[in-house]
């Protein structure tokens, strides 16, 4: 609100995309060896992920590291992202009998483990 008001808070009030981290060499360094979902469903990286642009910009948030397929991996859909490729599914769904077949998966609260530790 300091900000908005044309004030200059301590700590600057930015909001910047995920991705932004993705150029810093700490980001490089800690997925090294890791594959994107690996490192968005180990509590411990996700969050120093997460933490990393914080530290080394100064600003007042963070948007937690993950990855919007997460959720459909750990419903139990086959799914990985390819580096250079992106998301690529087990199977493909191009009709609506295999749409219809993702309602079989359900995300549950204890498939949800490694993002709420990762986050918190």
């Amino acid at each position: 609100m300091r900000a908005l008001r044309g004030d200059r808070p301590d700590v600057l009030p930015v909001w910047f995309m995920r991705q932004a981290g993705r150029s810093l060499p700490e980001y490089k360094a800690a997925r090294e060896g890791t594959t994107m979902l690996e490192s968005c469903l180990n509590p411990g990286l996700s969050s120093e992920i997460t933490l990393q642009p914080v530290r080394r910009h100064g600003v007042d948030a963070a948007v937690f590291y993950s990855d919007i397929v997460v959720p459909l991996l750990l419903a139990g859909v086959g799914v990985e992202i390819q580096p250079g490729v992106g998301p690529v599914m087990d199977r493909p769904y191009r009709t609506a009998d295999d749409v219809a077949r993702l309602v079989e998966h359900e995300l549950t609260w204890e498939a949800l483990a490694p993002v709420r530790e990762g986050s918190s």
